[in-house]
C-alpha cells in the first residue's frame, strides 16, 4: 500500500515545518567563526572559578544540544530528498513500505515498526 498523494504532500509540509524550526534552533546557538563556518558559542560569564565552571557546563550542553538538532535536521533533509526521488516510505532494512501511521508519528523514520 503505497501513500496517497495528499498524505504525502502533509508529510512533506511536516518535514519542512521541523526542518524550518530546526534550522531557527541552531541558528539561536551558533556563531559565524573566523573561516566563516559556525561554531557553538561560547559565551564568557566572568573569571572566577564558579564562573568558568558555569561557562563551561553551559558550553557543553550547548554542544550536546548542537549535535542532535544537527541530525535530527540531517535525518529531515534526508527524507525531504527521498520524496524528491519518489522512494520516500520504504523501509532502509527489508525494503517493505513503512506504515501511514509510523510516518504521520514520525516523518523522518527510515525503517518499518518491525526492523
Amino acid at each position: 500500500m503505497s501513500l496517497s498523494l495528499e498524505i504525502l504532500k502533509e508529510l512533506e509540509n511536516k518535514l519542512l515545518e521541523e526542518q524550518k524550526q530546526l534550522e531557527n534552533e541552531l541558528a539561536l546557538i551558533l556563531q559565524p567563526s573566523f573561516d566563516g563556518n559556525k561554531v557553538v558559542a561560547f559565551s564568557e560569564m566572568g573569571s572566577g572559578e564558579d564562573e568558568n565552571a558555569s561557562e563551561i557546563e553551559q558550553y557543553t550542553d550547548s554542544v550536546a544540544l548542537n549535535s542532535s538538532l544537527e541530525k535530527q535536521l540531517k535525518e529531515i533533509n534526508e527524507s525531504l530528498l527521498l520524496i524528491k526521488k519518489g522512494v520516500y516510505g520504504i523501509c532502509e532494512k527489508c525494503g517493505t513500505q513503512i506504515s501511514q501511521e509510523r510516518l504521520l508519528a514520525y516523518p523522518a523514520a527510515k525503517t518499518c515498526t518491525h526492523c
